[in-house]
């Protein structure tokens, strides 16, 4: 008789995703307080919420023991959609610099 085998982790994983967890949130933190400004200031806030986001999804959503199907179910779209923004962007700063140039008085 098959047995279906269910993978969990140790309870020392989940205590190393928390301290991570933490860690990735003092980060933020410091670089919120530190008077940063700018586009730098927004992409280390960015990438640390983006870190944070893949540990909770891989471990707290168990997404890291699933099969690859499910993971690719899960994750592409948002990935396509965050393409799709960062093409929008793109556009709308051409857009913005057209009129300035095309249009200023």
């Amino acid at each position: 008789m098959a047995h279906a085998t269910h993978q969990q982790p140790s309870l020392r994983v989940y205590l190393q995703v928390w301290l991570w967890l933490f860690v990735l949130s003092v980060l933020s933190y410091l670089v919120d307080v530190s008077g940063m400004e700018g586009m730098l200031k927004w992409f280390l806030i960015t990438l640390f919420m983006l870190l944070k986001a893949g540990l909770i999804v891989a471990f707290f959503m168990h997404m890291a023991w699933e099969r690859l199907a499910i993971i690719y179910t899960v994750l592409v779209p948002p990935g396509v959609l965050l393409f799709l923004a960062g093409l929008m962007a793109m556009e709308s700063n051409y857009t913005l610099v057209s009129r300035l140039t095309f249009f200023a008085n």
